[in-house]
């Protein structure tokens, strides 16, 4: 089927979609009582519900249309740097119990809220400015990847990657801010089963059929996509994405959202492994889209995140044409709303309520649904100027993920780790990242790196000179049931 002529019944199926989720936000006005609903949906899920939503925003724009991109280009690059994620995940459902232990043990909702318990306010507000900053500039490489397929659906009614960008905005601005975490996860529930089905299903096999059979495949693959190498840009995406996971805000808010020890575990541990079978298919629709796409994706739509939609487009019929799209919508806007949410919850209850405690819940509920408009704004400026999902999810995680990865660890784990040792790990490894990245990363090395090596050692030295004179207060997490 050719890009330029996408049916009626295609473009209706994917309106239907958009029309359904902003109802669903909707909807889930009626469950929000408290800011406890809103952030972490009253501690009420369990496994299947957090499998879909973990699996869902693990895999998002950048995961999906971004990393395919990659393979497109690079090849077995895209493998490489996710399976660090995946290995991290792992990790983290490891210790999602204890997180929803100390969450329920001690009312804690966000990982800011418990560097102000273990560290003080001062930990508090610079955790809070990096989840800000990197929340937002992954919600920005959701609204790049859907603009990209905006703008090949709209081409022929004049629409732009702009107009496709706003558009975008507007939607995740309206369920994000009407419903909180109980629309946003079970719009995840809805966009994961669509994901895996006309996506992750639908399109390879349709490729397969189109190449002629996995041997055609296989007998036809450019040798240099399947060659493993590794470069100091390649290191630095490993680490951040390794690093990152200890850290990351929207996964801590889900465990922190689980019913029961046993739920944050499993869904975590579900929903990470459903991801690991997905790595492998976006990479082969990525090296397959190159064989059946030819080699032009970059000039003929100014990204290679075009490749799966095009893929699609190609290669599916009127119809299922449509319901992949909207999956590939589904993905994204997964990603994004979990991601806004987060950086609402940083802005208004934690740093918020931090200037000002007594802050009503009625005034703080409201606050956070204008900070879901207001936002998204600064996420489109950022879309607006860089158009590659992938290279804006790794701008904002490379200065988070060096900056609190191990400091998260330590706030868990660590009983010697101080107020001045994790303010030193933050700001170090935030100014060496930064440092790295203006002197245009020598030796090729991504910032992550010394970004994060840096954090470690000043976090461990620090520390360890003032933990017998200034200790801090260490959270102990009794299993809840």
């Amino acid at each position: 089927m050719d890009h330029s002529v996408l049916t009626i019944l295609d473009l209706g199926i994917i309106a239907a979609y958009l029309v359904i989720m902003v109802l669903v936000g909707v909807y889930s006005v009626r469950r929000i009582q408290n800011t406890k609903d809103y952030y972490v949906a009253g501690r009420s899920f369990g496994p299947m519900v957090l499998m879909a939503t973990v699996c869902a925003t693990i895999i998002g724009g950048s995961g999906l249309m971004g990393r395919a991109g990659v393979a497109y280009t690079d090849g077995f690059k895209a493998v490489l740097t996710a399976i660090p994620y995946l290995l991290g995940m792992f990790i983290f459902s490891g210790i999602a119990g204890k997180i929803s232990d100390i969450g329920m043990q001690y009312g804690i909702t966000s990982i800011p809220e418990l560097f102000e318990r273990r560290f003080g306010r001062a930990a508090k507000i610079t955790l809070s400015v990096l989840i800000a900053f990197a929340m937002m500039g992954t919600v920005a490489s959701q609204v790049t990847a859907t603009a990209t397929i905006i703008r090949m659906l709209g081409g022929e009614f004049g629409l732009s990657y702009e107009m496709g960008a706003l558009i975008a905005t507007v939607v995740f601005m309206v369920y994000t801010a009407t419903s909180g975490l109980f629309g946003v996860v079970y719009t995840d529930v809805l966009q994961f089963y669509m994901l895996i089905v006309f996506v992750y299903i639908l399109i390879p096999v349709a490729a397969l059929f189109n190449v002629g059979s996995f041997a055609n495949f296989a007998a036809n693959l450019d040798p240099a996509l399947v060659e493993p190498h590794i470069d100091g840009s390649i290191l630095g995406d490993i680490i951040t994405y390794l690093v990152f996971t200890m850290a990351g805000a929207e996964m801590w808010q889900r465990a922190f959202a689980a019913k029961s020890r046993r739920a944050a575990k499993r869904g975590m541990f579900l929903g990470t492994a459903v991801y690991g079978v997905t790595i492998v298919l976006v990479y082969f629709m990525g090296v397959v889209g190159r064989q059946i796409l030819g080699g032009d994706i970059l000039a003929q739509y100014g990204s290679t995140d075009a490749v799966v939609p095009a893929l699609a487009i190609r290669i599916l019929p009127a119809g299922l044409t449509g319901l992949a799209l909207a999956g590939m919508l589904s993905v994204i806007m997964s990603t994004a709303d979990s991601y806004l949410l987060v950086s609402v919850q940083t802005c208004v209850h934690d740093i918020g309520k931090t200037i000002r405690p007594q802050m009503p819940e009625r005034t703080e509920i409201s606050l956070s649904r204008i900070f879901s408009i207001v936002l998204p704004l600064g996420a489109l400026v950022i879309a607006l100027y860089i158009h590659n999902a992938y290279n804006i999810l790794m701008f904002a995680w490379s200065f988070y993920a060096a900056s609190a990865g191990i400091p998260a660890f330590a706030a868990l784990f660590w009983k010697k780790a101080t107020k001045t040792g994790v303010m030193a790990g933050l700001l170090g490894g935030f100014v060496v990242c930064v440092g790295w990245k203006l002197a245009g990363q020598p030796f090729g090395l991504g910032a992550a790196v010394p970004g994060t090596v840096a954090c470690g050692i000043a976090l461990v030295v620090v520390s360890l000179a003032t933990y017998k004179r200034a200790p801090s207060v260490f959270l102990k997490a009794e299993k809840q049931s």
